[in-house]
């Protein structure tokens, strides 16, 4: 599901093959979604309607975003058109310009980073397109259509907790590995270091750039600098992953891995033992909100501007309760 950056993709809408509207497994889901302020809609109501979906990055978050975003479009029988910024501030900006163009009814945006967004949201209010927010927003919300936005301090404040509860006391050293500078990464490990207990001191804190092959040269070279680490918080399970097989391979298998998602993967990996915990962040339950929203905003029926995702800590004690994360 990679889609190029450099132009606008064709739209999904009514003339594709339907696609069955899955079932949303976790009772968190399925409360998300009805408090949404939507209904399910119907290709009437909203067949004239043209949405434009600007992505951030390729990782695979931002996969099953889209998927979620073409799913609910695609159900609720709207056109969608699609781009990838591939976690570049200006082709995040030049997509945007580019979406205008196809005169898209509003623009949904999964940011790249938080600070480029006054010259996105003022080039599509050039083109008197409204913008609407996954996972994010700035802190004046005021010239945006809404947002979903998922708690990433919050997130990071749920695995703190969970060292602090297993820790219970003990003097702990904490490596982390970031994601890319930016939006997400920045609150993520904002929220994790500020909640972390005073026994538990963070000796190490790199970019792991949301890639594993990064990730992993950075893992490595954490453990060589510090045999002693006790716990890895890690900014997503992808990277994760491969911070676990880092430190294994430098026979530090005892270090307690935190981090966030909630991947059927990452999931497997806490039922094994390879991770400690994860706090879910289901892009399926993101998009299918941001969709249901922006369309009941349009049409001035009544929904959340600023909507929150349910989050999860999930531990070995209850994978039962973790939301499908992928359409």
């Amino acid at each position: 599901m990679s889609l190029p950056s450099d132009r606008p993709n064709e739209p999904v809408g009514p003339g594709r093959r339907r696609i069955r509207r899955r079932s949303l497994t976790a009772s968190a889901v399925g409360a998300a979604l009805v408090l949404s302020g939507c209904g399910d809609g119907s290709d009437a109501d909203h067949e004239a309607v043209r949405l434009g979906f600007v992505n951030g990055a390729h990782t695979d978050f931002h996969t099953c975003l889209q998927g979620a975003v073409e799913l609910a479009a695609e159900n609720e029988g709207v056109k969608l058109f699609t781009a990838n910024s591939q976690q570049d501030a200006s082709k995040e900006l030049a997509n945007i310009g580019k979406m205008t163009s196809w005169k898209v009814d509003a623009l949904i945006v999964q940011p790249v980073d938080i600070s480029a967004l006054p010259a996105d949201i003022t080039r599509a209010r050039s083109a008197d397109t409204p913008v609407f927010l996954t996972s994010v927003v700035p802190k004046d919300t005021s010239d945006l259509l809404g947002a979903v936005v998922v708690d990433l301090e919050q997130a990071g404040r749920l695995d703190a907790g969970w060292i602090e509860r297993d820790a219970n006391g003990k003097r702990s050293e904490v490596g982390v590995v970031a994601g890319a500078p930016g939006a997400a990464s920045d609150l993520l490990v904002a929220g994790f270091t500020a909640a972390l207990p005073g026994s538990a001191e963070v000796v190490a804190s790199r970019p792991g750039m949301f890639d594993p092959t990064v990730a992993r040269d950075v893992a490595a070279a954490m453990i060589g600098e510090h045999p002693g680490l006790d716990y890895a918080f890690v900014a997503n399970e992808e990277m994760a992953f491969a911070v676990r097989e880092a430190f294994d391979a430098a026979g530090a298998k005892g270090v307690r891995i935190v981090t966030v998602n909630g991947t059927d993967k990452g999931l497997a990996a806490i039922r094994a033992g390879k991770l400690s915990a994860t706090v879910t962040n289901s892009p399926l339950v993101n998009g299918t909100m941001a969709v249901r929203n922006v369309l009941a905003l349009l049409a001035g029926k009544e929904a959340d501007r600023i909507d929150s995702v349910p989050l999860v800590l999930v531990t070995k004690n209850n994978l039962d309760q973790a939301p499908q994360y992928c359409p």
